[in-house]
């Protein structure tokens, strides 16, 4: 462990072990002399905003002296020259060694000087690399603003407080993981927000143990939630776009916002809240209310269509007459069953493909792929037209919400519902709509006392309301809040 004292050349011979300066390229000192006096500077290239860090070395090369302070307090010297010789925007004395390494890996300038004995100067130079700010592409709307979050913390919390500037807008910060030392902030409406429900989230972040969070917001749900492999449904509501967020916010949410990741953690979360969307709140209440139910009926048809007409052309007996058209002409040369399983795992394997295909033949493959295995499969006789068409309009529905978890859990208790069917026909469809019931009322997420299937248990009224109809943006103060 990085230890100071009060020798300035022992103070540089040991950063300069801890942070190998001989072996790593991009790590820089720079020496420089103020008057007679030497200081030595750290930065990593690539992380300091060049022209800035110029502009203050020459001046540092225009100083007479240090400084004389005349009190003589240990850090008397060091804080003498930031008051007066530092002007820079962000400027701190740093006495605590591992939080001067700390924050020199996450970008900043370290400062030592033949003055400053046991204590360093900390410059926040930094200047990230990042994309610019723009529309996310997994959630567009067709009136509204179009910046999305970014990779970068700072610009992240930037847009948020561009949208509310109120004090009660707070931020905490935190670092996870020995290795990553990863930026984490807690963000939330003092006096809106549940403060119990903050205190519990702020002590569950401090008490993480882990080496990195590599795989950003997703290694930390993982950390924060005890997962079960056997339910699907997603745990953490996520969004990418600062509008959303700030109106989360001032329904009483707690957001958690990860650096090196543009998606923002939204708590707690109902499995009702993935179905609302942006556009929802960018048209007039009676428009945005269509198409919040439209998008209700169609993703929820998602899961029980296909079981249905499963379990329907297996009893045709109960089909009335007015029906009678769904039912299949001819059953091909694989049963059906088997059809509707490997047409799930083909729309899987076509976009697994889609995904790793150039982008520029993307649409043309992915156009052609579908209609040539359609085609080829129908004429040959191992699917029938039925089977694709209700398969194609379950996988096109799937993006009627944004969720792809939520996507993939319907799509799991789909097919285990079409097996069911198959299985145990009628007592097979009961059985497995209860389990899913079951499922969506033990998912464990980062909910405090809200249910998963909050607002429907326990029961809110005027909560529930606003989720199926788009109410006025007047009516809508305080109506998700939930103290």
């Amino acid at each position: 462990m990085l230890e100071f004292g009060t020798d300035y050349k022992e103070n540089v011979r040991r950063v300069d072990e801890a942070l190998r300066v001989n072996e790593n390229f991009d790590i820089i000192k720079k020496v420089l002399y103020i008057g007679t006096q030497e200081t030595t500077l750290y930065y990593i290239d690539g992380f300091v905003d060049g022209g800035s860090m110029n502009k203050l070395m020459i001046y540092f090369l225009s100083l007479k002296s240090l400084g004389n302070p005349t009190d003589k307090a240990p850090d008397a010297a060091v804080r003498f020259f930031v008051e007066h010789h530092v002007p820079y925007v962000e400027a701190e004395v740093i006495e605590n060694p591992s939080t001067m390494m700390q924050m020199l890996l996450s970008g900043t300038t370290l400062m030592l000087g033949e003055t400053f004995g046991a204590y360093a100067i900390v410059i926040d130079s930094r200047t990230y690399p990042t994309r610019s700010v723009e529309e996310p592409e997994s959630d567009r709307v067709m009136m509204g603003s179009r910046d999305g979050f970014v990779e970068t913390l700072v610009f992240n919390t930037a847009m948020i407080r561009r949208r509310i500037r109120d004090p009660a807008l707070t931020m905490k910060y935190t670092s996870i993981g020995k290795h990553s030392k990863t930026d984490v902030v807690l963000c939330y409406m003092d006096g809106v927000a549940d403060q119990s429900y903050v205190d519990d989230l702020i002590k569950k972040l401090n008490s993480i143990d882990t080496g990195a969070l590599t795989l950003g917001h997703e290694s930390l749900a993982e950390l924060l939630i005890k997962q079960r492999w056997y339910n699907p449904f997603p745990k953490i509501r996520y969004t990418e776009r600062p509008d959303v967020a700030a109106a989360q916010l001032l329904e009483g949410s707690v957001l958690i916002i990860c650096d090196n990741s543009p998606e923002v953690m939204v708590l707690p979360s109902s499995i009702f809240d993935f179905m609302q969307e942006t556009n929802d709140f960018y048209f007039p209440p009676l428009t945005g209310t269509y198409i919040r139910f439209i998008r209700h009926l169609v993703f929820w048809s998602t899961l029980f269509l296909v079981p249905i007409w499963f379990l329907l052309i297996r009893n045709p007996e109960v089909i009335p007459e007015w029906l009678d058209f769904i039912l299949p002409q001819e059953t091909g040369r694989i049963p059906i069953f088997v059809q509707l399983i490997l047409v799930e795992f083909m729309i899987d394997g076509l976009r697994l493909a889609s995904m790793n295909t150039p982008s520029m033949l993307s649409n043309s493959l992915s156009v052609v792929g579908g209609l040539i295995l359609g085609d080829f499969a129908v004429s040959i006789g191992w699917l029938i037209p039925e089977v694709i068409l209700y398969m194609a309009f379950v996988s096109i529905a799937n993006f009627t919400q944004r969720s792809y978890e939520l996507g993939y859990a319907f799509k799991f208790m789909r097919i285990a519902l079409v097996i069911l069917v198959q299985l145990f026909d009628f007592w097979g469809f009961a059985a497995g709509s209860l389990g899913i019931v079951i499922l969506l009322l033990t998912n464990k997420t980062v909910n405090g006392k809200r249910s998963y299937l909050y607002p429907l248990i326990p029961f809110d009224g005027k909560a529930l309301l606003s989720l199926f109809i788009r109410l006025r943006k007047d009516r809508l103060k305080g109506s998700r809040v939930k103290k």
